[in-house]
């Protein structure tokens, strides 16, 4: 059976190795750092991703830990005057075939690396830095920044939005400043000041918009503010502002997410959202891309972890369904290009949904609010997202149409 080498070891790449395993491939993982931590924030986990994990047998681990939301609503940033969005929660399975959960990435990171390591505790290689590869057309060298070497039949790309692996086939590439910085906390349910109903709520104003929703059964609430400014361009999770900072950022916002800002940490971290058209290839020989390393995007759909995820599965299906690496990788490729670079377009276009104008008059604002964000029209916007199975999504065959679908143009990106 082949081996894969999968570098990098987030939730594209775990997902990929877990359903590697289970279809008998052999695969090592090298992720770059030296442990696991409890790390990120909250996750919306939807049909079309949970459909994939549950096939891979994580149905009950999530069940555990997830919150499992009554719906989504809108909110009106100053008024608070509210819209229902969709009522997804208990009525998802329904629906779309798979339930919707909200959890934390730690936790659905942690469920999928215990599952791998029930089936093989050597799999994953801890503090593996991945330099370059060699393809000699018929093996895989992997060379690491402590001199070894992983030899492999496969080489999986899931090293994130700064891809090393991406650089190296690919080319560095050239991100553009969305022109938003993102504010994001995790908090204690017993902190909140005010009583927070358990919906995804996502207030919408003019040049920022504020989403929060809990997480762990309830135990936590994770807070995600995005507000459109240009004096801060750093793309990192790590770095840390001020509470009087974001606070300063939703001035004039309702007592309900100002309460919520007061509530939480001192420093809540911030980043600068950055904008990569996704690539027109993903494949190169015996190396294909997933994730974010093939097609970041912005957090405004909230597809991000889900388009991992998906890759993950289509691309243990495609290794398993054809015997020539290169057609399966090609057809994995060929499979997602056209999917993923609609969900990236439609998330840079929410953003100017979510930061309109006409939000800033509340009577122009209620109009706008019932046209763009009411329960029909969210649910024609999101059909095509959740009704998604990649565990049951046919795979195209390459040998008898192009690899490459119109649709891996360049997407536009937002600007204000």
């Amino acid at each position: 059976m082949k081996h894969v080498v999968v570098i990098g070891g987030g939730i594209g790449g775990l997902t990929a190795a877990l359903a590697l395993l289970k279809r008998g491939f052999r695969v090592t993982v090298c992720e770059r750092a030296p442990a696991f931590q409890e790390i990120g924030a909250g996750l919306h986990i939807s049909p079309n991703g949970t459909s994939g994990l549950i096939d891979l047998g994580l149905g009950k681990a999530m069940e555990r830990l997830a919150f499992v939301p009554v719906g989504k609503e809108f909110r009106l940033w100053n008024t608070g005057e509210t819209w229902p969005g969709l009522d997804f929660g208990m009525n998802a399975e329904v629906l779309y075939g798979s339930p919707y959960y909200f959890l934390h990435r730690a936790d659905l990171h942690e469920i999928i690396y215990k599952s791998i390591l029930e089936i093989d505790p050597e799999c994953i290689l801890l503090n593996k830095q991945y330099v370059r590869h060699e393809d000699d057309g018929t093996a895989i060298s992997v060379f690491l920044s402590d001199g070894g070497v992983v030899k492999g039949d496969v080489l999986v790309g899931a090293d994130g939005v700064h891809s090393v692996v991406r650089s190296e086939l690919f080319g560095a590439d050239k991100p553009v400043f969305s022109g938003c910085v993102a504010w994001r906390m995790v908090m204690p349910k017993e902190d909140i000041r005010i009583p927070v109903r358990p919906v995804s709520s996502n207030w919408l104003g003019p040049g920022a918009h504020f989403v929060h929703y809990f997480l762990r059964g309830g135990e936590l609430l994770n807070v995600v503010g995005i507000v459109e400014r240009d004096d801060w361009q750093v793309e990192s999770w790590s770095t840390q502002g001020s509470q009087e900072e974001m606070l300063a950022d939703f001035e004039g916002w309702a007592h309900g997410v100002r309460a919520i800002i007061e509530s939480g940490a001192k420093h809540p971290h911030k980043w600068a959202l950055m904008l990569r058209s996704p690539l027109r290839e993903w494949v190169s020989g015996r190396t294909a891309l997933l994730g974010d390393a093939a097609h970041p995007t912005m957090p405004t759909m909230s597809q991000g972890a889900n388009m991992a995820i998906e890759d993950g599965v289509l691309l243990a299906r495609a290794l398993g369904e054809f015997d020539d690496t290169e057609l399966a990788l090609r057809s994995f490729e060929a499979a997602r290009l056209d999917r993923t670079a609609r969900l990236v377009e439609q998330a840079n276009a929410n953003v100017k949904s979510f930061h309109s104008e006409e939000l800033r008059d509340p009577e122009r604002g209620s109009s706008f609010m019932e046209s763009v964000f009411s329960s029909s029209r969210m649910k024609e916007r999101f059909d095509w997202v959740y009704q998604y199975n990649p565990a049951t999504v046919p795979l195209p065959d390459v040998r008898t149409r192009s690899a490459s679908p119109e649709c891996a143009r360049d997407v536009p990106v937002f600007t204000k």
